[in-house]
């Protein structure tokens, strides 16, 4: 034997609203996130970006770059900063090369 419930309109919206809500929210959990964004050496970064490794330290220095420490001496720089970096001679990129 089951047992029943008798509920009201407005509850059982409520209640769906809800179970909605808390399937979305399971669903979200369960979405990988997304990987970390790379951090590349100065050379490296130099490269990609297609200036020199003077003029890339020089943007970093200035602040028109963030640039992330890497150790005592090194600075590294993320793919992200190097991507938004407004180029003056609209350099393309190793990315826009591959493509």
């Amino acid at each position: 034997m089951q047992a029943a419930v008798i509920l009201s309109a407005a509850e059982y919206q409520s209640l769906t609203a809800r179970l909605d809500k808390l399937e979305q929210a399971e669903a979200a959990r369960r979405t990988p996130q997304p990987p970390p964004d790379q951090v590349m050496t100065t050379a490296q970064a130099a490269a990609y970006i297609g200036l020199s490794v003077d003029a890339l330290l020089r943007a970093r220095r200035k602040g028109r770059l963030p640039g992330v420490r890497l150790n005592e001496r090194d600075w590294g720089f993320r793919r992200s900063a190097l991507d938004a970096y407004p180029r003056r001679f609209h350099r393309p990129t190793m990315q826009a090369h591959a493509a």
